[in-house]
């Protein structure tokens, strides 16, 4: 993940931390205000204010550390009151005249019934606005990937349980355990991961299409041991989902980029051989740490030709205890969008 990636991260969780903060602070200013309170401050961040205004007797600020915020009610309980300090707390007194009534006659005839609804309406516009927000969500629709779901095999780790059970990459799974497979990943109860995570046989029945027959295998579900402290590791078998090898990035003076490999070639077979995942080049480079490995043969598209490249990894230079590499710095994901309307 790039530097600047990580800014825009940090940024936009501050952004919602905030937003959640001024409008749950909000909800108890304007409680106060509708209850009759004195409200002595309106401050959004902590620390020594940058700015500040006092408009009708409230002091609103802006303080210097992008985290918290308060409402300044005087005749709430006070900390000292809540942390039970032995210290005596100033009491606002019960100033009453005839023909002269003052601001303390407010602070003395705050009923429990105020102060209790000026307390919940903070959590009342947190929900709001998390209402709000899932309205617009469930309307607009949200962000999402539309990349390859399908049931096939993208990936299939050598000796894993379903190499040794005879999956290979694009066979396409039609059924486990009886179940219909219709997905790779969850949430569906008819995809791949969802029947492999939730069988409690020792095998699993799988059904799977290859090259158009149809053919039936066993597998033993792998579960890594864990640490005591660990959470319980779930079933796998050691596949992956359908994921295009297309370059987002090569690294410069590289094997890759001295043979022409640039951002946006999609690698489509190794050694002769279709892939369905770029975790084929990452196997074929992992390989190229034995000296006798000879070159890798690539079959590239682009802009709707196919390149024949040969490749053989080299050892960086730096640092010098990297193994033999291409220069394939990442793979691009994929960046086909669309609306969910959950």
């Amino acid at each position: 993940m790039s530097i600047l990636k990580i800014v825009f991260v940090v940024l936009e969780a501050l952004l919602a931390l905030n937003l959640l903060i001024f409008v749950h602070e909000l909800g108890h200013f304007l409680a106060a205000r509708w209850r009759g309170m004195k409200v002595d401050r309106f401050a959004i961040w902590f620390g020594k204010p940058i700015w500040s205004a006092k408009i009708n007797g409230v002091e609103y600020a802006l303080g210097w550390i992008p985290a918290g915020g308060y409402v300044s009610l005087p005749q709430m309980a006070t900390m000292e009151m809540i942390e039970g300090k032995s210290e005596p707390v100033e009491q606002v007194p019960n100033v009453l005249r005839r023909g002269d009534v003052t601001a303390l006659d407010t602070a003395a005839n705050v009923s429990p019934l105020d102060k209790i609804i000026v307390a919940f309406a903070g959590p009342l516009f947190s929900f709001l606005l998390a209402l709000a927000f899932a309205v617009v969500v469930w309307q607009v629709g949200k962000p999402a990937s539309i990349g390859d779901d399908s049931p096939k095999l993208g990936w299939v780790v050598p000796d894993g349980p379903a190499w040794k059970a005879g999956l290979r990459p694009g066979d396409l799974i039609t059924e486990i355990d009886g179940h219909p497979i219709k997905t790779f990943g969850p949430p569906s109860q008819d995809s791949i991961t969802w029947r492999v995570i939730t069988s409690e046989n020792t095998n699993l029945t799988v059904k799977y299409l290859r090259d158009g027959k149809e053919d039936v295998t066993s597998i033993v579900p792998l579960k890594r041991e864990t640490k005591w402290y660990e959470r319980k590791a779930l079933r796998q078998i050691l596949i992956s989902q359908v994921q295009p090898a297309r370059i987002f990035q090569v690294a410069s003076n590289s094997p890759a980029a001295a043979a022409g490999l640039k951002h946006g070639d999609e690698i489509v077979a190794v050694n002769g051989t279709n892939i369905f995942s770029f975790a084929a080049v990452d196997a074929a480079e992992d390989a190229q740490t034995n000296q006798n490995a000879g070159p890798v043969n690539f079959s590239v598209r682009r802009a709707g030709e196919i390149l024949e490249i040969s490749l053989r990894a080299e050892k960086p230079v730096s640092p010098p205890n990297l193994p033999p590499a291409f220069g394939i710095m990442s793979w691009e994901g994929d960046t086909n969008r669309t609306l969910l309307h959950p």
